[in-house]
């Protein structure tokens, strides 16, 4: 890390600036030539989906269909850096948890499985056949199968989903929390009970046909930027983009297409917010409320749509109309004159999609907030027609297809009907733990054993230092992985990493190359095929891993776990007679491009109880008054956590936020001028952060602040740094997501006495 360097971004998202990241990141791979052929598969019909986000694939494909953060992904994947046995002997494991999250992951790809040995402090080589043993020992000793915790992160496809939870429930239990728990569950909760299902109601060519889309809460320049390319397409022919985020992105205001010479000539690039708001963080379900009642007030409203498809139109005009204009202003943070300008362009609007991310989960009142944006396309009929739609925009590449897959700690019963039926065995019924309460289970020694499926759990998560010590009093942890993170250092009594293919490497067996699948934001299944030679002979698929530890772990069970694994077309066909939707799976997904799930909504047909869409609301009031306010004396600000464009969750690329104008540092937090003044800060000013809550304080030391365009009282520093502040009893009504978006905090300057 170098000196914190701040000055403010003028030029447009994309252009020459994600061109030189983009090469300068495979350079600092050591792959420029190879990383740039590879590139040339991305997210192709005959090659591999990116690792990075979820955006979907256009029809009409180009031969550049990545960004620059997928550049990023795929040469972090395919590094030349190795990670050996030979590394591991000269560093031991108490040096590298004092490495950064950056470091650990830079210093390249694991090569072969690793136990660790308490008395050297060492992880050591360990052979694939006793690494499963030792699993498998574990495992079987456990009083309970629930004393078992099995976490799944997005990226896993879908087959090593579905032979994971399958392996899982035949051990027992349905403790699969995965990551979903931490972003998207609300929209997961919050949709089903108003529309019938909790995914995205559109397609990638809806984009084409809308005339207004309404983006909430997410930023699309460094976490889904081939969005980019949408928004821009749709902009340059008069749609209109209302924007609705606290801190003023780049991406979302000006972009340059790095494949348009013109553009890159000029650099000026397309606009692409026609109107851009700010609300105070969590001011969004007053901002629908609001397009609510300009429309009951003053717009139109589809009456036969209302009259045929939907249920509860009066107890949401009543909550609406009772609710004072000067209460929605104040808790949105717009103003009268706002709400006007915004509700007369919806309401003109023939054909609008609505998207949202974490920007909106991530609070207490994410599921209502979630319904209310439903109601809003509702009262106009934008479901279920073309361009129009509501658009959850999800996180990692398949993290919705492992939920189709079976990844949920509360599965459906005809899922599991189905399931037992297929491989003659009784799944559980219990519903198991999501992320919060494994967390709970492993502080209080309810559960011995953690097995990651990929991902970062112990930075990932809230309440940081609560969760290392929990894993830390594990049993056993074990980690299937490409890269080392911190997950790995915060271990339990005895831990393994166990190396596994990444989705850019060919993946042999049975002497036959094979192909995965994965489901994009918008339900399109489609083939990802590795091209590159693997980093270490000593690397398996994720679905070897899984059929052969079930082997060790399991010696009754009655599924050909290693048949299964040998041709992942037979995997597909047990997929097919399981899950909803998957008939015929092997001949559709072979098709070129793939398929797209049937999702009713979009024909209008609504798989709630009573048959129709619902309009669900609360009253304003009842979403403030369960807020906590610290009872503090000291000036009180609204956090929320956010990424910097050099990362991808928890995976730090580099310290460069180049569209907000920071670098060499992460140890920042982004305030209004006139706040700082007020609290007499100045630019760079050190701080330690207290977060506030009825169980104690928590705090974030030595911070620097940043003035920034953000709204009053209202602050943003970065996951997962800041993820320490969040408390592990902070999360959404029902749907248990962090309150990552909306964490109470003072802030206390150090001293040159106190550094």
């Amino acid at each position: 890390m170098s000196e914190l360097k701040f000055r403010p971004y003028h030029q447009p998202a994309g252009g020459w600036g994600a061109l030189r990241a983009s090469m300068q990141s495979l350079r600092q791979q050591g792959i420029l030539s190879e990383g740039t052929a590879l590139l040339l598969k991305s997210n192709q019909a005959e090659g591999f989906d990116c690792p990075g986000c979820a955006w979907p694939d256009p029809d009409a494909h180009s031969t550049f269909e990545f960004c620059e953060n997928g550049v990023k992904a795929v040469a972090a994947e395919a590094t030349s850096k190795r990670v050996t046995a030979d590394f591991f002997a000269r560093h031991s494991v108490s040096w590298l948890a004092q490495q950064s999250d950056y470091d650990l992951e830079e210093f390249g790809r694991l090569t072969e499985p690793m136990i660790y040995d308490a008395a050297s402090d060492h992880y050591q080589p360990v052979s694939w056949e006793q690494a499963f043993a030792q699993i498998a020992h574990h495992l079987q000793v456990l009083d309970s199968p629930h004393q078992a915790i099995f976490y799944t992160s997005g990226r896993t496809s879908n087959e090593a989903a579905f032979l994971y939870q399958l392996f899982v429930r035949e051990f027992g239990t349905n403790n699969m929390p995965d990551c979903s728990n931490m972003c998207h569950e609300p929209t997961s909760l919050g949709m089903p009970e108003s529309i019938g299902i909790g995914k995205g109601t559109v397609t990638l060519e809806d984009f084409d046909h809308a005339d207004t889309l309404l983006l909430f809460g997410h930023n699309p320049g460094t976490n889904h930027p081939r969005m980019l390319g949408t928004l821009r397409d749709a902009a340059k022919r008069g749609c209109r983009i209302l924007v609705f985020n606290p801190l003023r992105e780049r991406g979302l205001q000006r972009f340059v297409n790095p494949q348009d010479p013109g553009e890159m000539l000029t650099n000026h690039g397309t606009e692409i917010a026609t109107h851009y708001y700010q609300p105070r963080i969590g001011g969004d379900y007053a901002i629908a409320l609001g397009i609510v009642r300009y429309l009951l007030e003053q717009g139109s409203l589809d009456e036969d749509f209302i009259d045929t498809h939907t249920e509860g139109f009066t107890a949401l005009k009543k909550i609406t109309l009772d609710t004072p204009w000067a209460e929605i202003e104040s808790e949105s943070g717009l103003s009268h004159a706002d709400f006007m300008e915004i509700g007369k362009i919806y309401d003109s609007g023939k054909a609008s999609i609505i998207t949202w991310g974490m920007g909106i989960t991530q609070h207490k009142h994410a599921v209502a907030t979630i319904q209310m944006l439903v109601n809003v396309l509702l009262l106009k009929g934008n479901i279920g027609k073309p361009g129009a739609g509501a658009c959850p925009i999800r996180g990692h590449s398949n993290v919705q297809g492992d939920r189709t897959m079976g990844i949920w700690e509360r599965p459906a019963a005809d899922f599991l009907d189905r399931l037992g039926k297929e491989f003659g065995f009784e799944p559980p019924r219990e519903p198991g733990h999501d992320v919060i309460a494994s967390i709970a289970a492993l502080e209080k020694g309810e559960a011995k054993v953690f097995f990651g499926m990929g991902g970062n759990f112990a930075n990932a998560t809230p309440d940081t230092r609560r969760v290392h010590e929990a894993l830390r009093h594990c049993e056993l942890t074990v980690h299937v992985t490409t890269k080392l993170n911190r997950s790995h250092v915060v271990h339990g009594k005895n831990a393994l990493i166990l190396p596994c293919l990444g989705r850019t490497e060919i993946d042999i067996q049975n002497g036959q190359p094979q192909g995965i699948t994965v489901e994009d934001s918008m339900s399109m299944v489609h083939i990802s095929q590795g091209m590159r030679a693997p980093a270490s002979s000593q690397l398996k698929s994720e679905c070897a891993i899984i059929a052969e530890l079930a082997e060790a772990t399991l010696p009754d069970s009655k599924t050909p776990w290693r048949a299964l694994i040998e041709d992942y077309d037979r995997i597909r066909d047990r997929i097919s007679r399981v899950v909803a939707g998957f008939e015929d799976f092997n001949a559709r997904v072979h098709q070129p491009r793939g398929f797209h799930l049937d999702l009713p909504p979009r024909s209008r047909r609504w798989t709630t109880p009573s048959g129709k869409a619902q309009f669900i609301a609360q009253p304003l009031h009842h979403i403030t008054e369960d807020r906590f306010i610290p009872k503090s004396s000291e000036r009180v600000f609204n956090l929320m956590t956010i990424r910097s464009h050099d990362q991808y969750n928890t995976t730090i690329y580099g310290y460069e936020d180049r569209y907000r104008g920071v670098s060499g540092a992460r140890n920042i937090c982004f305030m209004h001028p006139e706040d700082m003044a007020e609290l007499g800060f100045i630019e760079n000013t050190l701080v330690d952060i207290i977060s506030h809550w009825t169980d104690g304080e928590r705090v974030a030391r030595s911070f620097r602040l940043l003035p920034y365009d953000i709204p009053r009282s209202c602050v943003a520093g970065y996951y997962p740094e800041l993820n320490v502040l969040v408390p592990l009893s902070s999360h959404a009504d029902r749907a248990n997501t962090p309150t990552s978006k909306s964490i109470r905090v003072t802030f206390h300057a150090v001293s040159k006495r106190d550094v």
